[in-house]
């Protein structure tokens, strides 16, 4: 149906899909299952997995606590103009992938 004309989707209230009559999935569905199955089901994964931020929070305070953050600072700058241009050339081919762009 066209959103544009005010008309609300009609799969947005349909209940979610049940195994078909011999236990198979109805189409679409099973990806998902596959998905779930793989990737350990009712656990967190990708965005919004609280656990692992607070696990990568925890990690970070303590690093900050434990260590001269200062003096690693100081230990990776560049030593010189050009591995300053090549850390800047780094940098600059690893967001041009991240975008999408060549490299390869």
């Amino acid at each position: 149906m066209n959103r544009r004309s005010g008309e609300r989707r009609e799969d947005a209230a349909r209940p979610p899909q049940q195994p078909g009559p011999q236990g198979e999935p109805k189409p679409g569905q099973k990806g998902q299952q596959q998905q779930e199955a793989g990737a350990g089901a009712g656990k967190q994964y990708g965005e919004g997995n609280y656990q692992a931020t607070r696990d990568y929070n925890r990690g970070l305070k303590e690093h900050m606590e434990k260590h001269d953050i200062e003096r690693e600072a100081r230990d990776a700058a560049p030593r010189s103009e050009e591995e300053a241009r090549q850390m800047e050339e780094a940098e600059r081919a690893g967001k041009d992938k991240a975008r999408g762009g060549g490299g390869d």
